[in-house]
Parts: C-alpha cells; structure tokens; sequence
C-alpha cells in the first residue's frame, strides 16, 4: 500500500494484519480521489473508521488543510499514527481514538468531505450517516464504501445519494447536499 500521488507521493504505508483488515485498493482509492480531485485543496477531510489511515493520507498529499482519523481499534491507531508520521503530516492531522458514533456526536467543527469505510454487512453505513450529515458542511460530500449487494439509504438528512461507482464486488456511493446535486 502507498500514497498514490501529491507531496507523499510514493511513500510507502504499513497496515493491520489479519482476515478482518480491508484496506480500500489502490484502484477504489484512484478512483475516488479521481472524483475529489477538485474538492480537495485546503479542505477538512474525516476518514471514519481509518483502519490504516491511507485515505485520510491521501487527501492531506493531495492538498486537504487536515484530516481527521477515527478508530476504536488500538492496533489501529498506533498504524495511522506510523503512517501520518513516516509522510511527515503530524501537523495536519488529528487521530481520534473512540466509537465512530462517539466522536460524531461531540465533534463541533464541519467537515468538507467525509470517508466511512466500516467492517461489512451490519448496516452501519445507515445506522452512522445521520451523524455524520450533521457534522458536514452544505458544500460538503460523503463517500461511502460497501459491497455491491449491500443496499444503503438514498436520502439522509438534507443529503441524497449523487451517484454510485462500481469496482468489482465493492461500490462506492456519494452523497451530496440536495440543493448542491446537478
């Protein structure tokens, strides 16, 4: 695994170990930034449920102001801070050690963009998006990765799904403020 492009381009990145660790692919990984790409320089990005960190990386590389990592796991967040430190971003970055549920409701700065890749097949994805909506700036956009079957909620709060990107067996869905979707 390794930071695709901008300032840490190249730079390689440790992971969790074991058969519950699902790093989002390189390819998943283009291709959202491909999406961002515009959205990126100088905003606030939140990588919720960060397992390694990598997409919250990525995004300070490309040109994000911060980022803000979640995870509950310890394992996890002695990774995001290996990695945030071997790519030199301790300074835009902020590791947050708790429930994705728990940070949410005590956060009180906006988000542009928001990530949440949770563990698959339990319905967290429509369990936490009304949180995570509520800690998002109008202009914002939340990107959500899951598995091609598993169905999620196409409207939240005032966000509703934009559109939906399939790359193999995973799809990534973005949701988008309702005035602001084209």
């Amino acid at each position: 695994m390794r930071v695709i492009t901008g300032v840490a381009r190249g730079k390689r990145l440790i992971t969790l170990e074991g058969n519950d660790v699902r790093p989002t692919t390189d390819r998943v990984k283009e291709a959202i930034f491909s999406v961002l790409q515009f959205r990126l320089e100088g905003r606030r990005f939140l990588d919720l449920f960060a397992g390694s960190g990598q997409m919250g990386i990525e995004a300070i590389s490309r040109g994000a102001k911060e980022a803000v990592f979640v995870d509950s796991s310890k394992k996890a967040l002695k990774v995001i801070g290996e990695n945030i430190s071997n790519c030199g971003f301790e300074e835009k970055a902020k590791v947050v050690n708790g429930s994705a549920k728990g940070f949410l409701s005590m956060n009180k700065e906006k988000f542009d963009i928001a990530f949440l890749d949770p563990p698959y097949g339990q319905g967290i994805i429509d369990e936490i998006l009304p949180l995570v909506c509520k800690n998002m700036k109008e202009t914002g956009i939340i990107l959500c990765e899951h598995p091609v079957d598993e169905k999620i909620v196409e409207k939240c709060c005032n966000f509703s799904l934009d559109r939906e990107y399939r790359y193999g067996k995973i799809k990534v869905s973005s949701f988008c403020y309702e005035e602001k979707i084209e």
